[in-house]
């Protein structure tokens, strides 16, 4: 059976295709993009007008996708801006116009989702701490093999962190202080004894294709590489120092995450810092991987 499953995040919103048979898969096609649905919501409450049409023209491309490929079943989940936004009821009645139905998951469906997605890509050993970065939220998912012991979901991602501690271009150093002052004040709780920490999410795939020279982008060279707490503090420091403007212009970094990078990275340093660690493991799979897993082959299709 081919399935689909599209991603309406925060940030970016993202499609896989798939063949699923005998309790196996395999992507057809994927595709992702920086739609922005949730900026600004954390401060009003609301999807904002370019928001909600850059997204829905996004879906409507993937649809056109979805039939051309013969898909039987499409699964449309929504995350952290759908689930606060208060004029949410707008833009699902427009997604409705296109005949498609999204279910608006809880923080610890995403993270399930998350840790199964990023199990499947770079299968790590031992107690496991997947770390799913989002634009209005992150999960921490606790676990060992593929059974999950605790998620933990912070209201903090990229978008809010951005809007929340970075007023100059580039940074100004109070700005980066404030910036990790308050992710180490925020992730020190989360800490658990771990043996593997795992990534994910397009903060730290870029920084893996920054440190690696991986262009054009390529999944199957970012899955299982490793990033060291040196590497990511490297390319903090580096972009920190840039505006938006000159990291525009570095071919691994999209047009729209080159404002949002840099909290990003530091919240990534940090984690490493917070838990002992002195490096992760890079996942390019996560919540649409693991949906598409949970859903249609574990489950049966």
């Amino acid at each position: 059976m081919r399935v689909a499953v599209i991603d309406v995040g925060t940030y970016s919103t993202r499609l896989t295709i798939a063949d699923i048979k005998d309790r196996d898969f395999k992507i057809l096609y994927e595709e992702g993009h920086i739609t922005a649905l949730g900026r600004g919501v954390k401060k009003t409450g609301l999807l904002s007008e370019d928001g909600i049409k850059d997204t829905l023209k996004v879906i409507e491309k993937y649809k056109k996708l979805c039939e051309d490929y013969g898909v039987q079943k499409c699964l449309v989940l929504g995350t952290e801006a759908l689930r606060i936004a208060k004029n949410r009821e707008k833009f699902l009645k427009e997604l409705q116009k296109l005949g498609l139905e999204i279910k608006i998951i809880s923080p610890q469906e995403e993270g399930k989702y998350a840790y199964i997605g990023a199990f499947y890509a770079v299968k790590p050993q031992g107690k496991v701490c997947v770390i799913d970065q989002g634009g209005g939220s992150t999960e921490f998912i606790f676990g060992q093999g593929l059974d999950i012991e605790e998620v933990i979901s912070l209201p903090m991602g990229i978008v809010n962190l951005t809007e929340g501690f970075i007023k100059h271009n580039p940074p100004t150093e109070e700005e980066i202080k404030n910036l990790l002052l308050y992710l180490d004040e925020k992730i020190k709780p989360v800490v658990r004894p771990v043996d593997t920490l795992v990534g994910l999410g397009g903060t730290i795939t870029t920084v893996a294709a920054l440190e690696y020279q991986i262009y054009p982008y390529d999944p199957s060279k970012i899955n299982g590489l490793t990033l060291t707490k040196e590497q990511i503090k490297k390319w903090f420091e580096k972009l920190s120092r840039l505006t938006v403007e000159e990291r525009k212009k570095i071919p691994q970094i999209e047009d729209k995450r080159a404002e949002a990078i840099v909290p990003g990275i530091a919240m990534f340093w940090r984690i490493l810092e917070n838990f002992g660690k002195d490096e992760l493991i890079v996942s390019d799979w996560g919540v649409k991987q693991g949906a598409l897993i949970s859903n249609f082959v574990l489950r049966g299709n």
